[in-house]
């Protein structure tokens, strides 16, 4: 058991069965990266992920802020092999879309 802090700036865990988060971070891709920690190339087991999330609370808040910057980002990025450019106004539309 480490915290997320640790998993995400460098810590391997060569042996880990499970993650657990239970304490979810606004940023999504720092999470994914300490689950990555224990998917490292040494490691030899299955691990499972789980995320332990309590009803009506903030960290359920967190999720589902997630969730809508994923489905942003494949909005942004559907249909297209490279990035493009946007307009402030463009990007503004987009989110009062998903609002």
């Amino acid at each position: 058991m480490i915290s997320l802090k640790a998993g995400g700036s460098g810590l391997n865990l060569t042996v880990a069965d499970y993650v657990i988060h239970m304490d979810p971070w606004w940023n999504p891709a720092v999470e994914e990266q300490a689950s990555d920690r224990a998917h490292h190339m040494d490691q030899k087991r299955p691990v499972t992920i789980y995320w332990l999330i309590a009803k009506n609370t903030i960290e359920e808040r967190i999720v589902a802020l997630h969730q809508h910057k994923r489905d942003l980002a494949d909005k942004l990025l559907a249909g297209n092999e490279q990035a493009t450019k946007m307009s402030v106004d463009g990007v503004l539309n987009m989110q009062k879309e998903n609002f």
